[in-house]
């Protein structure tokens, strides 16, 4: 499933999270990899401070692999589906681990580039 991630960037830790990023630590020790980096790559910054991006996640629970590393840097504000759950073929049964390749959340994404800044700590 791919869902749509608010959060805001921690008082205090937006140089760790650069730094993490550049480094490629971001995201160390999860099953995930470097989906972290890649996440950061293509996040988008809101003028009121909002950090969004579209998260890929196999979890039964919305981040449940996740979360701890996002929240060392983030306050995660919002998690919501990022397409409708019965279109996602893997959810579905359709295709296992079909949305490492899927473009179900492409025109949303589309939007996101078109709005805010790409974020950079």
């Amino acid at each position: 499933m791919r869902y749509l991630v608010t959060a805001r960037v921690k008082p205090g830790k937006s140089a760790a999270l650069a730094e993490a990023i550049d480094d490629g630590t971001l995201g160390s020790g999860s099953i995930a990899g470097d989906e972290y980096v890649r996440n950061m790559g293509d996040a988008r910054q809101h003028d009121d401070g909002r950090v969004q991006w579209v998260e890929v996640c196999f979890c039964p629970t919305p981040l449940a692999e996740e979360r701890p590393y996002w929240e060392e840097y983030f306050e995660i504000a919002k998690v919501q589906d990022a397409h409708a759950r019965s279109r996602c073929r893997d959810l579905n049964g359709a295709e296992p681990w079909a949305c490492g390749d899927c473009d179900c959340s492409a025109r949303l994404e589309a939007r996101l580039r078109e709005r805010g800044r790409p974020f950079r700590p």
